[in-house]
């Protein structure tokens, strides 16, 4: 895994495992490699890949099973989904329609450009 200096490290880890879930490698009650495992295979400080641990935790995309592990909730899948979405939203979204600003574009040259995406996809 390759790390991104400008952001926390414990975050991209977190990112990791949610496109793990996303993806469908890590599905619902799968049991998650475990901190020691993780921090290990991806070389990082058992603390650091804990906060990450800690973090979906508190999101409830992973559960914790004492004495047997981490395992993905039943709607682990959602969480992410919707924890995506708010990304979008509040991050992302804003800075495309800064950038649609300032290069011109409606919302209907967008409305076009998705409309002619779909039809490819």
């Amino acid at each position: 895994m390759r790390f991104d200096e400008s952001r926390p490290i414990y975050l991209q880890i977190a990112e990791h495992f949610c496109d793990k879930i996303m993806n469908e490698d890590w599905p619902p009650g799968e049991r998650v490699p475990s901190v020691r495992e993780i921090a290990a295979l991806i070389e990082v400080n058992p603390n650091t890949a804990m906060r990450a641990f800690h973090l979906l935790l508190e999101s409830n995309i992973l559960v914790q099973q004492r004495g047997v592990g981490y395992f993905t909730t039943s709607t682990a899948k959602s969480k992410v989904v919707e924890m995506r979405k708010e990304q979008f939203l509040n991050e992302e979204l804003p800075e495309l329609f800064s950038k649609m600003k300032q290069l011109g574009f409606t919302p209907e040259d967008l409305q076009k450009k998705y409309q002619k995406w779909e039809e490819q996809n």
